[in-house]
């Protein structure tokens, strides 16, 4: 057995999994966040030597990504979840933007950080912390096997009829102007589970998965790989999402900064991407449950934010329902999708002319299950992603090539 540690770095956080391979057992997981304010915090989850859960805890100021992986691997040490950094023998970062350069996981080298710094125009908010995570990474833990994990490197297969905005063609030979995707390691998992659930080869089948969270996309996947997703040029376009807008009209920017007396557009893309979505409609939350529960209680702009939200889902599970001339599966995943059974029920409702049926009792469930009848047409399935299991198993794969 090797243990593998799975990274995710934000701008301001810093998730992790200490995963044993090849048996896929987390041992331990937690995150750094409010990185670079007063008070940060560490939390570690594992389980002791007399097989108990436990939790640890810790506030006190992190000033940068570097402090936060130096004080993770300390503590680590502190609380014998490891015994020594030579037991950790892979690292697996989750990188955001990978542009058009890198197209899989690839091994970590100064070569590579570098081009993830380069590529921070894409990516801003992530791609500059993930490049100095790697580079703590190596200098502490030089003799483990470092892959990074694109985000977008699943959506690279997409022909340029999807990727491509209808723009001057220079904008994208000279500034690489497309769509990139985002959440592609999710789509990707659980595209490859639904597979196995089934019991087809991904290569024969057409898989619609709604990765359903407070960031949202839908992606078309048809013979294994990913032919369209509703994300963009960044993680702003597609469907409503908690505080994101989706997709909308471009001159809706000017519109708003002259009539709002706002003079930096990047003001205007802050509004957009953080306080829009289910938030900015329902004046409520940017959480589903929340704006469920207002909805119930008679709250009318919460009720039409949900309708909105299932608009928008609807839509883009109809349009790859068409590309692709059909769909065998359809997977829901991610915060919204695995544990909103209204959700799934209220999207697929609308497919019935098709032939969907869901059965209401397998639909109520966190956790993975089909959720059609046994003579529905479309097998719609409910599966729990896991991003760093992925991860995981990229670095044992780059290891043994």
């Amino acid at each position: 057995m090797s243990k593998t540690m799975a990274i995710n770095a934000g701008s301001s956080s810093l998730k992790f999994q200490i995963i044993e391979m090849p048996e896929e057992t987390v041992i331990s997981k937690g995150l750094v966040e409010r990185i670079g304010l007063a008070e940060g915090n560490l939390e570690i989850k594992y389980t002791d030597a007399e097989g108990q859960s436990q939790k640890f805890t810790l506030t006190e100021e992190i000033a940068d990504h570097s402090r936060a992986v130096e004080l993770l691997l300390s503590n680590l040490l502190e609380l014998g979840i490891i015994q020594d950094f030579e037991e950790i023998k892979g690292v697996g970062h989750r990188v955001v933007a990978g542009g058009e350069i890198y197209k899989e996981s690839t091994l970590v080298n100064e070569e590579l950080i570098k081009n993830v710094e380069d590529l921070a125009e894409f990516a801003p908010l992530h791609n500059p912390a993930e490049a100095v995570v790697m580079r703590v990474f190596q200098e502490k833990l030089p003799h483990a096997t470092m892959a990074a994990v694109f985000d977008t490197s699943f959506h690279t297969t997409m022909p340029a009829e999807n990727y491509l905005y209808s723009l001057p063609y220079e904008f994208y030979e000279n500034y690489s102007v497309r769509k990139y995707g985002a959440h592609g390691t999710s789509h990707q998992f659980v595209a490859h589970r639904a597979a196995e659930i089934v019991g087809k080869p991904i290569e024969d089948l057409r898989i619609i998965t709604c990765h359903l969270g407070n960031g949202a996309s839908i992606t078309a996947v048809k013979n294994g790989e990913s032919i369209d997703t509703s994300m963009g040029f960044t993680p702003l376009a597609g469907v409503t999402m908690g505080t994101r807008t989706g997709d909308i009209d471009a001159s809706v920017i000017p519109f708003i900064m002259e009539k709002e007396g706002i003079s930096d557009i990047n003001e205007v893309i802050n509004i957009f991407n953080k306080k829009s979505g289910l938030l900015g409609l329902s004046g409520v939350s940017s959480d589903m449950r929340d704006v469920e529960e207002a909805a119930e209680a008679g709250n009318e702009r919460a009720q039409t934010a949900l309708d909105i939200f299932y608009n928008r889902v609807i839509k883009y599970v109809g349009q790859y329902v068409a590309i692709m001339n059909g769909v065998d599966v359809v997977v829901f995943t991610a915060g919204i999708g695995e544990n909103s059974k209204e959700t799934r029920e209220i999207v697929m409702k609308n497919f019935e002319y098709m032939g969907v049926k869901i059965d209401s009792e397998r639909n109520n469930t966190r956790d993975e299950a089909i959720i059609s009848t046994d003579d529905s047409t479309v097998t719609v399935i409910n599966i729990p992603t896991n991003e760093e299991i992925a991860i995981a198993r990229d670095v044992e794969r780059l290891k043994a090539n």
